[in-house]
């Protein structure tokens, strides 16, 4: 594999020597530098676009091309004539300057080639054909070769080191922005442009008057021809594995008008490819944003859904998935735009894993436990949302979103732990919540902007759940706490809980803008939140009737019905102004808050006030280079489920109560960041820093019997703090394109176990290398390398664990008919000692299509040919640390035809 890599190495590095540099610098009749001015190289012989460029703010170009060739430059700028001089290079560099003259005809600039990037304004508009080798067969094969863009490890874009927030297609939102079943299913043949548009504002009437540094939005400007007719693909195969025969069906259907689109993803496969997972169900805002997300008011409704074992980048033993989704826009007139999705996922996973937990402090005599389970989950997800934009003219627009969620779920468990033995566990749930949100917005005239936000969350929560322990020796004693019967040849625990969540989140914002460079905001909102939580445990015993135990802990208290309600009436003030290359903006919002539960026939009160500052400053060095600072302070709550004083059996070894006077805690929050993308050479870098404090945080206090742990909460008086820094500079030499990105995560916060304090320390380090080539006409590599490092200091024990892994990927575009592509990865999975586990993935893929538009497509994949049984990580708890192994899908082959409509 060494020898792989090092013979890429010494290919690309060779084709890189075997260019020259073309560069000088671009001024105007007086002699002035002229920044963002196009120049391309055309191959005289080949008649195609080679090299290309874009002048910075010094005037200067760079291009690389290759020895002894003649190339025709073209030089152009709006509003000038197009310099045109044919060049033939040796072996040296050239200097060579441009001076352009004004064009008084103001003509549009007609260039033989379109520039493959071009700026305008916060606009980056790329050419993807520019970008296309005939290797792509999605969007997401085409951003990946975009200067300045990446695909991250969760399938999301990011621009500038942020993830882009919404992806639209001619204008019209693709599933509310939704960026990763864009990325994943719009077909790349039918993308002309992408249009990065930086500083976003969803909202035209506010664009002068919020800060919208950290909006990034995509808009697909499709080909000509893609309009007002369907167009997509429909995928079909089948195959074979060591296991049982393999079935995908994968149709993508797209219809674009000016006045109204439709788009239609399905899918259907046991092959492992998931087109929507939970975390993507759970993740999916539905363009939902709350109106107090910047008041300093943190406020968590809690997470009652099932505990779930997750997938491990999407693999697991085995996987049936069946997905379809429906998006829709209409604008009857121009006043108004109709939208709405339905999306809907049915799923079937079965996971097997091994899991070692080793727990931290020997001394609190805890055994360490290895674990065995065999997994089986099914789940069925639905989204229905619709939306209105009512916009009669320029100074008023009012929107109206509603977004329905429901879903279906279990999950059966087969347990095998080297101290409690068997435990067989069954879960399921079957949660919907209602969205609802309201905006309007008004210009009274240039120096007076009014807007109204309202969201309504309606949420209800059934998680169940049910334990079989087979082998009551080691859990008697935590069987007698909860009272239960002993009487029995094991224990059957059930455990019925029941959350209600209801929220209004609304605010009013009023904006006088004093001048140019400054204005003033004013915010008047409120939340009011009620939540209910009912519980309880009971045991079914042997003869199938239920017995309601009364446990000897806790009082005696095994249910809960707790109302919870909670209020924040704010007043906020801001004043933004610019001066020089400084863009200030700090603000203070004064809140009145109360809260209030209800339990066992007891209320317990709590009402303060609390100013809560807030600072964000911008430095714009250049177009596309600044700095930012933030800093913020929040107040935050917790839910009603920590609030509840009954018993709660969280699991079969982690029983819960809490604690009804819990107060809230105070978070200070500062965030550092710098960008830089340089159009001259293409160099992107990004840098952040972010440091956090809690103050008064709510801890647990866990006491174990064996592995089997009672927790409840409390307002530690010890600060927790964390740190996280990352980066990655990436920069284009000629057709090379090489990137080094890295992150660093610490975290210090106190845990409290068998009533001892101890500090636990959690570092994490991973840093990656790419080198990628670019090559319109030959084949293309990419080869990286990720290093991770994971270290846990938990106070008497440390442990660190290792990860390193490189990989290599290759495409090819053969005889304009054949496209293959291969990836290989390595990872080794290590602790101070010795390898842990080893692993490798090698997967590839040969199509054939007569041409470029032919409507057939013939496909051969294969996935994981090395037959790979499992993979390896490490985690950590409070109090643990694990190692867990995860085995997973066996090699698949599989035979697919694609046919483009």
């Amino acid at each position: 594999m060494k020898q792989i890599f090092v013979l890429v190495l010494v290919l690309v590095t060779s084709i890189s020597f075997s260019q020259i540099k073309i560069e000088g610098i671009v001024k105007d009749s007086i002699g002035s530098p002229l920044e963002l001015v196009n120049v391309i190289a055309i191959n005289q012989e080949t008649k195609g676009l080679e090299s290309y460029g874009i002048t910075n703010d010094d005037g200067r170009y760079k291009l690389s091309l290759s020895k002894n060739t003649t190339y025709s430059l073209q030089v152009s700028y709006v509003g000038m004539k197009t310099a045109t001089e044919t060049i033939t290079t040796k072996e040296d560099d050239i200097d060579k300057d441009f001076t352009l003259q004004m064009d008084n005809a103001l003509d549009a600039v007609e260039l033989t080639y379109e520039m493959p990037v071009t700026v305008s304004g916060d606009t980056l508009i790329y050419n993807a054909d520019s970008f296309k080798n005939g290797t792509e067969r999605k969007l997401e094969d085409i951003l990946k070769k975009l200067p300045g863009v990446e695909i991250n490890d969760n399938g999301q874009i990011e621009v500038e080191g942020k993830v882009v927030s919404k992806v639209m297609v001619n204008g019209k939102d693709f599933f509310d922005g939704d960026t990763k079943l864009a990325t994943k299913n719009i077909p790349s043949n039918a993308v002309d442009k992408v249009q990065v548009l930086k500083n976003f504002a969803e909202v035209g009437q506010l664009s002068g008057v919020t800060n919208n540094q950290d909006n990034i939005a995509i808009n697909i400007k499709l080909k000509e021809g893609k309009e007002n007719f369907w167009f997509g693909n429909v995928t079909a195969g089948g195959g074979s594995s060591d296991n049982n025969g393999l079935y995908i069906v994968q149709p993508k259907l797209f219809y674009y008008s000016p006045k109204y689109s439709v788009n239609l993803i399905g899918d259907l496969n046991n092959t492992g490819e998931i087109a929507f997972t939970r975390r993507d169900y759970f993740n999916f805002s539905g363009g939902f944003r709350s109106p107090s997300r910047s008041s300093g008011t943190n406020i968590n409704l809690g997470n009652n859904d099932l505990g779930f074992l997750s997938l491990q980048n999407n693999r697991a033993k085995d996987i049936n998935t069946k997905f379809g989704a429906a998006n829709f826009s209409y604008s009857p007139k121009k006043t108004l735009d109709i939208s709405g999705f339905a999306i809907f996922s049915n799923s079937k996973t079965e996971l097997q894993e091994n899991n070692s937990v080793q727990y931290t402090d020997e001394s609190l005599g805890i055994p360490d436990e290895d674990t065995e389970s065999n997994t089986t989950q099914r789940s069925d997800l639905g989204m229905l949302k619709f939306s209105a934009k009512y916009k009669p003219n320029a100074s008023n627009q009012l929107d109206y979103d509603i977004l329905g969620r429901i879903s279906k779920e279990s999950q059966d468990q087969g347990f095998l732990s080297s101290v409690l033995g068997n435990i067989d566990q069954v879960e399921n749930t079957s949660p919907y919540s209602i969205n609802q949100n309201i905006n309007y917005y008004y210009t009274l005239n240039e120096r007076n902007i009014f807007a109204f936000e309202a969201q309504h969350l309606l949420q209800d929560e059934d998680p169940f759940y049910n334990a079989i322990l087979e082998d009551k020796s080691n859990y008697l004693n935590t069987a007698d706490a909860l009272g239960l019967d002993g009487n029995q040849s094991g224990f059957n625990i059930v455990q019925d809980k029941r959350v209600k969540s209801n929220q209004l989140d609304a605010k009013l914002d009023y904006w006088n803008v004093l001048n140019q460079k400054s204005n003033i905001n004013v915010t008047f909102g409120t939340i009011l939140s009620k939540q209910q939580f009912d519980s309880e445990i009971f045991q079914i015993l042997d003869d199938d009737s239920e017995f309601n135990p009364t446990p000897t802990i806790n009082d005696g208290l095994d249910t809960n019905d707790t109302d919870y309600n909670f209020s924040d009436l704010y007043l906020g003030l801001h004043y933004q102004f610019k001066t020089g290359i400084f863009t200030f903006n700090p603000g203070v919002s004064a809140h009145a808050y109360s809260t209030k539960n209800t339990q066992f026939g007891n209320t317990y009160k709590d009402n303060f006030f609390r100013l809560l500052p807030d600072f964000d400053m911008r430095m714009q060095l250049k177009k596309s280079e600044n700095i930012s600072l933030r800093y913020s302070m929040q107040t935050q709550f917790t839910d009603v489920t920590n609030l509840a004083r009954g018993l709660v059996l969280n699991n079969y070894n982690s029983l819960y109560f809490g604690d009804e006077a819990l107060d809230n805690a105070i978070s200070h929050n500062v965030n550092l960041s710098y960008f830089s993308f340089n159009m001259f050479n293409y160099t992107n870098v990004f840098a952040n820093l972010s440091y956090s404090k809690s103050i008064d945080q709510i801890r647990n206090l866990s006491n174990f019997e064996t592995v089997i742990r009672t927790s409840s909460p409390f307002n530690s008086s010890f600060a927790d703090e964390s740190v996280s820094a990352r980066g990655r500079f990436q920069r284009r030499f000629g057709k090379l394109q090489a990137s080094i990105n890295g992150n660093f995560n610490y975290s210090k916060f106190n845990q409290f176990i068998q009533n001892q304090r101890s500090l636990n320390e959690n570092y994490s380090q991973t840093y990656n290398a790419e080198l990628r080539t670019n090559f319109r006409d030959a084949p293309n590599v990419e080869i990286g390398y990720r290093y991770s490092i994971s270290d846990n200091d938990q106070g008497t024990s440390r442990t660190k664990f290792y990860t390193k892994a490189p990989s290599i990927e290759f495409d090819a575009y053969i005889w304009k008919k054949l496209t293959f592509k291969t990836d290989y990865s390595y990872n080794n999975f290590s602790n101070e000692d010795r390898t842990l586990n080893s692993f490798e993935f090698w997967n590839a893929s040969l199509s054939y299509r007569k041409d470029k538009d032919a409507k057939f497509e013939y496909e051969l994949k294969a996935t994981n040919l090395l037959n790979t049984k499992s993979t390896s990580q490490s985690n950590n708890s409070a109090f643990s640390v694990s190692a867990t192994e995860y085995f997973i899908q066996p090699r698949f082959l599989t035979l697919r035809l694609r046919y483009e409509l």
